[in-house]
């Protein structure tokens, strides 16, 4: 067998994602650190309480999959704002299931270490959707709205 190393080698896919920037693979590996840190968290769940487990894990990939659109799309303002509204659905559910009030027993789903390392995860992804938007309009002097 003739050893030709330049034939065995895939083709390579230089300019497939030259619209995607250095923030959609921070933002992507942000999430995945978040989905393994809270992949073992969920299953901890009461089983009573799995439904809001199953609910923050489809949002946490949800998540994941507007983050990956966002690197192959050229138009993206709306995949940001539809971003930036599922981070706010999840903060809201991670807050739910920190909550004592939420089960009958007063123990919350979450203890409080694990809710505040999920808390930072979700707040260092909101941070990088609203710098990411900024970005994307060129302004140094937002509003902070993400419709323009």
């Amino acid at each position: 067998m003739p050893e030709n190393t330049t034939e065995e080698r895939p083709p390579q896919l230089d300019n497939v994602r030259d619209n995607a920037t250095q923030e959609d693979f921070k933002m992507k590996n942000k999430v995945w650190e978040m989905l393994e840190y809270a992949g073992p968290q969920l299953e901890e769940f009461p089983r009573a309480k799995r439904g809001l487990a199953q609910k923050i894990d489809g949002t946490m990939l949800d998540i994941l999959e507007l983050v990956i659109m966002l690197e192959n799309k050229r138009y993206k303002k709306t995949t940001l704002g539809e971003l930036d509204t599922k981070v706010d659905v999840l903060r809201h559910l991670i807050r739910l299931a920190a909550s004592t009030k939420y089960t009958r027993s007063g123990k919350p789903c979450l203890p409080m270490k694990k809710y505040e390392m999920m808390a930072r995860y979700i707040n260092e992804i909101g941070c990088m959707v609203g710098g990411y938007y900024k970005s994307l309009n060129g302004s140094t002097s937002g509003n902070g709205s993400a419709a323009k």
